[in-house]
C-alpha cells in the first residue's frame, strides 16, 4: 500500500469506476451505470461511524444490488461478536481518516485479507447498494465492498445461496433443509412427516444459538412477486396458546428490503390473528419491526422451500454439533484433486472409481463427526465449443430472467459425493471393500459447493473417496472432519505415476506401500550368505486373482543419507502358513522373485507375475548391520468385476442447489 501525507488511500486494485461494479452489464443494475458516483463515508454522513452504539441501528437493508445471500449470512456477525471481530478485526479507529479497511474471508481452508479503501458507489449523496438502518453506519456497505473485491466486482454478488456466503464468513458449517418433501406428503396425507416435523424442532432448539435463514424459489400463496427467487432470516419462534387450548406456532422473519412482503394469514389484519388472544396478538404485533412478519408453522412448511442453518461457535471457537450441541473440537483437513486420466475416476458407476483420491480417516474413539468435501469453482468458458455446465437455477430465473446466464457461468461446479468404509487396515483390499456397500455415503453426487456426512463412528480406520459424477474431470478439493473425539486424516500415497510401467500400466491397480527400517543388531540381517538374513523385515501381502503376466510391480527405495547409498535387493516368498509369517524359515525355501544382485542405487524394481496366494517381501542390504530407512510399494493389478451400485445424479431444481436473488 503506497501512503501519501495528506492523502486516503485509493485502492489501485479495486478503483471507484465501473470495472469494480460490472463485469458484462447483464444485470438490472447496469441501467445505473452513468448515474454512479463514489463517496466516502463523511461525505455521506457528518457522523459517520463504523459500527452502531445500538444493535437496531446496524441491522441490515438490502439495496439495489440482488446479494440477499451475503446479506442474510451476515445477520450471523450481528449474532456472535467473535466472528465480527474476524471478518473485520478491531484495531482500526482510524479507518475513517486512512480511508482504508481490511476484512478477512474464509477461502479454501484459510482466512484470506482484503484491503479496500472506503469510497462506496452512491447515487446522489445516497448509498445505492446496501446500507444499515442507520445511515451513519457503515461496516456493511464496507463489508459487502470488500465481498465484491473478494469475487471480482459487485455484479458478480448478483444471485447467490446463504449457505456458500455463510461458510465464507465464518469458515465453519451450514445444513440446507428442504422442505419440498413435507409438501408432496401434505397434498396426499395432510401431516406433517417425521423428517420434516423434526426439522422444525431442531429450529426451535437452535434460534437463540445460532443463524437461521429460509428461502423461496418460486411464487406461492403466501409471496408476492418481489419475494420469489429470495432469502429471509429467520429472527423468532414463539409457541403460543389458542383460544381452542391448542398451541400455535409462530415464526418472526425479517425481509432484507426492509418493507413487508408477505400476504400470508398472519399478515397485518389477517386471518390467523384470530386463534389467538386479542391482547397476545398485538404484543405480538409491536415486536415485528420494519420488514418483519409472522408466519404459523404450517404456512411455513407450506409455503418456504429451504431452510439453511449455521452450526453454532462456541467462545473457543469450536463449532457445535447441530443435534446434539456436543463441541466437535477435534478439527483436521486435507486438501487433494482430481486429475483426468489419472485421479478423476467418477462415481462408483465407473470401472475407473478406484482412481480417485483416497483418504486413512482413524477414529480414535466413539464420537460423533462431520466429514465434508469443498470442491473449488472450476473454469466456467467454453471448452472444445462446449458448454460446461453450471451449478443448477430454478427454471423460472432461466426462462424470465436472461441477466442469470451470467451469474451461473461465474458459479460453476461439478457434481459431487463422498464415500466411506470402515476398513480393516491390515487386511485391506482395495477392491473389495469398495465392491461392498459404504458405511455411509452421500445420497446422491450433487451441484453443490460443499458436501457433507454427519454420523456417528465407532473406532477404527476408515477409507474416505471423494468424487465427481463424471470421470475425467478436473477439479481441486478441500476435505475438512470436525469431531467429538480424537481422530487422524492422511492421504493414501500414490506412488509414482504408472504410465512409466509401458505396456502393463494398463487398467487398474491397487497400491501398498509399506514403510520401515534396518536396525543394526535387530533387523539389519545382510542378504541371504548370512544367517542373520531371516530377521530382515517381512512384509507380507496377498494376491486375490490371477491377472496375468506382468500383475505385480514391486518398489524398493532406500532413504538418501549423506550422498550414500547401501547396496540393496529383496525377494519375494510364497507363504502357505500365514499364522507366523515372521517365523517362516525363508533360508530353507526358494523365492519365488529374485531383485538381485544387490545395487548402489536408491531404487529397485521389478515387475513379476504371481498367482493367487500369500507373500512376503524381504529386504535386504549386501552386509549385515547396514543401517538405513526404506519404503516398499506393492502394486497389484486388479481384475475389477462391475459394482453391483447405482449412483444417483441429483436432478435440476428438485434436488440440487437454488440461487436467492431479488426481483423489483
Amino acid at each position: 500500500m503506497e501512503t501519501i501525507k495528506n492523502l486516503q488511500f485509493e485502492d489501485p486494485d479495486f478503483p471507484a469506476t465501473n470495472t469494480s461494479l460490472f463485469s458484462s452489464y447483464s444485470t438490472p443494475i447496469a441501467k445505473f451505470s452513468e448515474k454512479i458516483t463514489w463517496l466516502r463515508p463523511q461525505e455521506i454522513s457528518k457522523s459517520a461511524k463504523l459500527f452502531p452504539d445500538k444493535v437496531q441501528d446496524g441491522q441490515i437493508k438490502q439495496g439495489l444490488l440482488g446479494d440477499c445471500w451475503f446479506l442474510c449470512a451476515c445477520e450471523a456477525l450481528q449474532k456472535n461478536r467473535l466472528l465480527l471481530e474476524k471478518v473485520i478485526p478491531p484495531g482500526q479507529d482510524l479507518w475513517m481518516q486512512s480511508g482504508c479497511l481490511k476484512c478477512r474471508f474464509w477461502k479454501f481452508g484459510q482466512w484470506v485479507e482484503v484491503i479496500i479503501d472506503n469510497r462506496l458507489p452512491c447515487i446522489g449523496r445516497r448509498l445505492w447498494l446496501s446500507s444499515c438502518r442507520s445511515e451513519e453506519v457503515f461496516w456493511l456497505p464496507l463489508l459487502e465492498k470488500a465481498y465484491a473485491k473478494f469475487h471480482g466486482c459487485y455484479e458478480k454478488l448478483w444471485a447467490g445461496q446463504v449457505a456458500e456466503a455463510l461458510v465464507d464468513v465464518t469458515g465453519g458449517l451450514v445444513d440446507r433443509w428442504t422442505l419440498k418433501n413435507y409438501r408432496k406428503n401434505n397434498e396426499k396425507n395432510n401431516h406433517v412427516s417425521f423428517s420434516e416435523k423434526s426439522t422444525f424442532e431442531l429450529m426451535k432448539d437452535l434460534i437463540d444459538k445460532s443463524f437461521i435463514s429460509c428461502s423461496v424459489h418460486g411464487s406461492t400463496k403466501g409471496s408476492n412477486e418481489h419475494a420469489e427467487f429470495h432469502a429471509f432470516i429467520v429472527v423468532d419462534m414463539k409457541n403460543i396458546s389458542g383460544l381452542k387450548d391448542d398451541v400455535v406456532s409462530l415464526l418472526r422473519i425479517r425481509n432484507l428490503w426492509d418493507r413487508r412482503c408477505w400476504n400470508g394469514s398472519w399478515q397485518e389484519g389477517g386471518d390467523g390473528w384470530n386463534k389467538i388472544d386479542v391482547a397476545v396478538a398485538a404484543q405480538l404485533q409491536s415486536l415485528a419491526e420494519e420488514g418483519e412478519f409472522w408466519v404459523e408453522e404450517q404456512e411455513f412448511l407450506n409455503e418456504f422451500d429451504e431452510v439453511t442453518v449455521g452450526y453454532p461457535i462456541n467462545p473457543e471457537g469450536y463449532l457445535l454439533s447441530l443435534l446434539t450441541g456436543k463441541s466437535l473440537c477435534h478439527t483436521l483437513q486435507i486438501s487433494g484433486g482430481w486429475v483426468k486420466g489419472q485421479s478423476a475416476g467418477g462415481c462408483r458407476n465407473n470401472s475407473s472409481f478406484c482412481s480417485n483420491p483416497k483418504f486413512w480417516l482413524r477414529i480414535l474413539d466413539p464420537g460423533e463427526i462431520v466429514i465434508t468435501i469443498l470442491q473449488k469453482k472450476y473454469d466456467s468458458g467454453n471448452k472444445n465449443g462446449k458448454t460446461l455446465r453450471t451449478r443448477d437455477t430454478p427454471i423460472h430465473c432461466l426462462d424470465n430472467k436472461r441477466f442469470i446466464t451470467d451469474v451461473l457461468q461465474q458459479n460453476c461446479y461439478h457434481a459431487i459425493g463422498l464415500h466411506v468404509w470402515k476398513v480393516d487396515k491390515k487386511r485391506f483390499n482395495l477392491q473389495k471393500t469398495v465392491a461392498k456397500p459404504p458405511t455411509i455415503a452421500t445420497e446422491c453426487h450433487m451441484y453443490d459447493r460443499e458436501a457433507k456426512l454427519h454420523c456417528d463412528l465407532a473406532p477404527g480406520y476408515y477409507l474416505v473417496i471423494p468424487s465427481t459424477f463424471m470421470k475425467d474431470e478436473d477439479g481441486e478439493f478441500l476435505l475438512r472432519a470436525f469431531s467429538t473425539s480424537k481422530i487422524s486424516l492422511s492421504a493414501v500415497k500414490a506412488s509414482h505415476p504408472l504410465a512409466k510401467f509401458g505396456e502393463n500400466a494398463e487398467g487398474e491397480w491397487e497400491i501398498i506401500h509399506f514403510t520401515d527400517s534396518w536396525m543394526e543388531g535387530k533387523s539389519a540381517g545382510g542378504s541371504r550368505n548370512f544367517p542373520t538374513y531371516s530377521t530382515n523385515p517381512h512384509l507380507s501381502f496377498s494376491v486375490f486373482s490371477s491377472t496375468g503376466t506382468g500383475n505385480v510391480r514391486i518398489t524398493l527405495c532406500q532413504e538418501y543419507f549423506d550422498g550414500q547409498f547401501l547396496p540393496i535387493g529383496f525377494h519375494v516368498y510364497q507363504v502357505h502358513n500365514t499364522n507366523n509369517i515372521n517365523q517362516v524359515s525363508c533360508q530353507l525355501k526358494e523365492p519365488v522373485v529374485n531383485c538381485v544382485p544387490h545395487r548402489y542405487t536408491q531404487e529397485v524394481t521389478q515387475l513379476c507375475s504371481l498367482t493367487e496366494g500369500n507373500y512376503v517381501i524381504i529386504p535386504s542390504t549386501y552386509l549385515p548391520d547396514s543401517e538405513a530407512q526404506f519404503t516398499v510399494t506393492v502394486e497389484i493389478k486388479i481384475d475389477r468385476k462391475p459394482f453391483r451400485c447405482q449412483e444417483n445424479l441429483g436432478r435440476i431444481i428438485n434436488e440440487v442447489s437454488y440461487i436467492s436473488v431479488m426481483q423489483r
